[in-house]
């Protein structure tokens, strides 16, 4: 993608930026090395984290596989819908990634 911006400038801010994550990630191992006991508070909102960064990683292929938000129509909402509720009941990992790519192809070809 052709930019006005001279090269200089794209790499200063990669550098910028790169800077930035090492500093902030940095911070939480020093932070949580100086500190003997972390707050049951802050390790009950960190138990969150990871469920919270796949949600928003995989969200999005599913509401918006085009680029909008699609709901009629969109068989990669209903195939996660039905994951989901085979995840929900069964908790059984390869139980839930064989019903869902098995609902997505029948839904996309049909028997």
């Amino acid at each position: 993608m052709p930019t006005d911006y001279g090269p200089l400038s794209v790499w200063g801010v990669v550098v910028a930026l790169g800077l930035a994550t090492f500093g902030i990630r940095a911070s939480f191992i020093y932070l949580f090395g100086r500190i003997d006991d972390v707050p049951e508070r802050v390790t009950g909102a960190l138990r969150f984290v990871p469920p919270a960064v796949f949600a928003a990683l995989a969200v999005p292929s599913f509401v918006a596989p085009g680029g909008a938000v699609a709901v009629v129509g969109n068989e990669r909402l209903l195939a996660g819908i039905v994951a989901g509720a085979v995840a929900w009941y069964v908790d059984d990992v390869f139980a839930t990634i064989f019903a869902g790519m098995a609902a997505l192809w029948l839904l996309r070809f049909g028997l």
